[in-house]
């Protein structure tokens, strides 16, 4: 079993900063890429950006340059550091765990979702 738990999400004013953590539990053996969603009210979830197994990153245009997104292997664990946060930004984000290898078994995991929210 694998079991993804997000923190870090609270209220902060626009331009303040986030970092969000998000922790893989379980067996696991080795986990591929793993990534940033968020979804705001009314509107469909958005990939945010996400990290490859190798340390490769992507993000989407709307946080290119303001967020950081980063990964320890060693410990499963994957951060996104969130900085100038906008009114946009405000949304439940989740992380989502690709290929997550345990019991002979490749497993897509997400997390349950931390909220951030972001005033003006």
């Amino acid at each position: 079993q694998v079991q993804l738990v997000e923190s870090g999400g609270g209220l902060v004013q626009a331009g303040g900063s986030l970092r969000l953590s998000c922790v893989a539990s379980g067996k696991i053996v080795s986990i591929g890429d793993m990534g940033w969603y968020r979804q705001a009210p009314g509107k469909p979830r958005e990939r945010v950006g996400y990290v490859t197994s190798g340390g490769l990153t992507k993000y989407g245009d709307s946080v290119k340059g303001r967020f950081t997104i980063s990964r320890d292997n060693t410990k499963f664990k994957m951060f996104m550091q969130m900085n100038n946060l906008e009114r946009d930004d405000s949304a439940v984000y989740s992380c989502n765990a690709e290929n997550v290898y345990l019991d002979n078994y490749y497993y897509d995991s997400w997390g349950q979702g931390t909220q951030v929210t972001v005033s003006s």
